[in-house]
């Protein structure tokens, strides 16, 4: 057997004889598999999300650190399933066993967000009366599209399974989120709320309010909401 199987077997093992919870196990296999992948089809997930979860703005690639883990492992089982469609996360996703999967959510929902990502003070005035920051703040009710920030809480912090944080995300992935929407190709969402709203935004709506999200961030100290 060749010695790096040996050794990665070992991780897995080795917690247990010297009487470590299974939680801890777990965890260690979330972070061999995250940075090394699980040698049956899943490359390590730090290629694209970065090696502290934080998304690659470059490569659309989402931060995944400090999100929910019950989200993070609904998207992980629907790009498993078919029922979210990616070319590169379905695989992935497929070469993933269940206790992975939920391994891997619980790892990346307690990765902390980088110093970056949790200062607060670059909102300005003019951009609190930008066309991204009206429609995550207050929406458009004349188009019947609502604030993204009544689902998405507060400055996008995240509310519960359902509703992400949208703040920090790069808004390459934002943006393309909801032109997949807009276009059909993602449904994975409580009660098609947002292929409704989607639709209705033009695509110089989506830019502004991606790059909103991407722009603004949360004070130190705050948490994803919970309902």
């Amino acid at each position: 057997m060749p010695a790096i199987l040996i050794s990665l077997r070992w991780l897995t093992v080795l917690p247990l004889l010297l009487g470590l919870p299974w939680a801890a196990v777990q965890a260690l296999d979330a972070a061999t598999i995250a940075a090394q992948g699980n040698g049956r089809g899943a490359a390590p997930c730090v290629t694209c999300h970065g090696v502290d979860g934080v998304g690659q703005a470059a490569m659309s690639s989402p931060r995944l650190a400090g999100l929910n883990a019950a989200y993070l492992l609904k998207q992980l089982d629907d790009f498993a399933s078919g029922a979210r469609d990616n070319p590169i996360m379905t695989p992935l996703a497929t070469a993933l066993g269940t206790d992975e999967r939920q391994a891997l959510a619980e790892y990346y929902s307690q990765l902390p967000l980088p110093e970056a990502l949790r200062a607060s003070n670059n909102i300005t005035q003019a951009s609190i009366d930008s066309v991204g920051a009206i429609l995550a703040t207050r929406g458009r009710w004349s188009d019947s599209i609502p604030a993204c920030e009544q689902c998405h809480g507060p400055r996008g912090i995240g509310v519960g399974a359902h509703f992400p944080p949208l703040a920090g995300q790069p808004s390459s992935y934002l943006a393309s989120q909801l032109r997949a929407w807009k276009e059909g190709q993602r449904r994975n969402d409580p009660l098609g709320l947002m292929g409704h709203i989607a639709e209705k935004l033009s695509d110089s709506d989506i830019d502004a309010v991606a790059n909103w999200f991407a722009f603004v961030t949360r004070p130190i100290g705050d948490k994803e909401e919970t309902p």
